[in-house]
């Protein structure tokens, strides 16, 4: 972290009526260096601290740059992208979607729709108003059905849907962030981002816990779906 103050450790006892797996879990969150951090810093969760991460090296997120956040809830991911998009006097756009509705979030259009519906695009279109997206994020998942190979086709599922919505409205040199599980992405899906984009890679930022199976797949340089490129006209 680039914080380095140093944590004390909270042990958690296990209330009557608690299960000892929501003990653990309560722990886990006391004792979380990034869970303390984005209190500090009023992030609404952890989770920004592995964007920041990942933009500090990929530099995905440019001032004046228009950033759709897939999956937005609770809204970490869109507070550090209007952060970053807003830091010059090229004015940005960051619209956060989400199932559940999210507190405001300044610098940030909110639409609680699913992206998958076509209600959605068109509300996302009357946004855009003819501009094209520099960025699309997706920190989606499922809900955990405690069965990883029902999960893992469950999220790649989400991934190769925020992956279409990616190729209809990104710029030439366009990039795409999506969360998938260990293993990474499926070579099917893989073959398809290496043709549309100049770059595909793997990342696990420090942020994510060390035990999750959580991993993220990052396109640069979008293409074309076709991969050969954009006309001048």
């Amino acid at each position: 972290m680039r914080d380095g103050s140093r944590i004390l450790g909270v042990r958690v006892r296990t209330a009557k009526g608690r299960k000892i797996s929501s003990t653990r879990w309560l722990q886990r969150q006391l004792n979380d260096p990034y869970v303390q951090a984005a209190k500090r810093e009023g992030y609404r969760s952890r989770a920004a601290y592995k964007l920041i991460e990942i933009d500090d090296k990929y530099l995905l997120l440019k001032p004046g740059s228009v950033v759709i956040d897939l999956g937005a809830a609770p809204g970490g991911w869109s507070q550090v992208a209007a952060q970053r998009v807003f830091a010059g006097d090229k004015p940005g756009l960051v619209a956060g979607l989400d199932l559940l509705e999210i507190d405001a979030i300044p610098d940030v259009t909110l639409l609680q729709a699913d992206f998958l519906d076509a209600e959605a695009l068109t509300l996302l279109d009357g946004l855009l108003d003819g501009r094209k997206v520099d960025v699309v994020l997706s920190d989606m998942a499922a809900p955990a059905s405690g069965h990883r190979q029902t999960d893992h086709i469950r999220i790649m599922g989400l991934c190769e849907a925020a992956l279409d919505f990616a190729c209809e409205t990104l710029i030439p040199g366009g990039a795409f962030l999506a969360k998938v599980l260990q293993g990474g992405a499926e070579r099917a899906l893989l073959d398809r981002m290496k043709q549309s984009f100049a770059t595909v890679r793997h990342v696990k930022p420090e942020a994510s816990r060390a035990d999750s199976a959580e991993l993220y797949v990052l396109a640069q340089g979008f293409r074309g779906e076709d991969g050969k490129g954009f006309s001048d006209g």
